[in-house]
This record gives C-alpha cells, structure tokens and sequence, in this order.
C-alpha cells in the first residue's frame, strides 16, 4: 500500500492497486484518499470511478436520482459529481484524467 500526500491540499492518496498510464486499476482492488473534515457533520462519500461523469450524471438523473454538486475538476487528477440515490444516499462519480 502506497500513501501520499498533494502538495496543493490536506489530501492523502492512499494506493492498494497499480493503475495503468490511463489511471485505470490493472486488477481488482480499491484506491481512494482521505483528508480531514470542512465541517463537523461531513458525513464520508465513496466514489465510484466512471468513464464519464457527464454520461453518468445523466444516468443518475434518468434512474430517480440527482446531481447535487455539478461535474467540476480535480486539477491534474480529473473531474467529479456528487449525487443523490432516491433514498438519499450520497455518492460521487469521478473521471480520471488521462495521464501523458
């Protein structure tokens, strides 16, 4: 496992997978990051990795469910939204960003 912390936030990219020059997972496995809490009731968020989170923000929106913070960009990383399921569950889709 591999942690690093960004230069530009109190973020820390924790690592469990190898991903390939596009970003991707090259096997099953879970990636993610963690940093401290804005406010005292931030509640976690998982975010689920799709190949377009203008494609998915669509698909959550056609299934009963909403965007509450619209596609906006991780500098360097690449781009996500937050959303709402039916019940009120929150989640994010996040896009990576190719790699060069």
């Amino acid at each position: 496992m591999e942690n690093r912390k960004l230069p530009t936030m109190e973020y820390y990219s924790v690592t469990t997978v190898p991903m390939d020059e596009k970003g991707n997972l090259i096997r099953s496995g879970v990636n993610g990051g963690l940093y401290k809490k804005e406010q005292p009731q931030q509640q976690p968020v998982n975010y689920i990795y799709v190949e377009s989170v203008d494609d998915y923000s669509k698909k959550v929106a056609d299934l009963g469910g909403k965007i509450i913070v619209s596609k906006m960009e991780v500098p360097g990383m690449g781009w996500f939204a937050l959303a709402q399921d039916p019940e009120g569950n929150v989640f994010g889709i996040f896009e990576v960003m190719p790699m060069t």
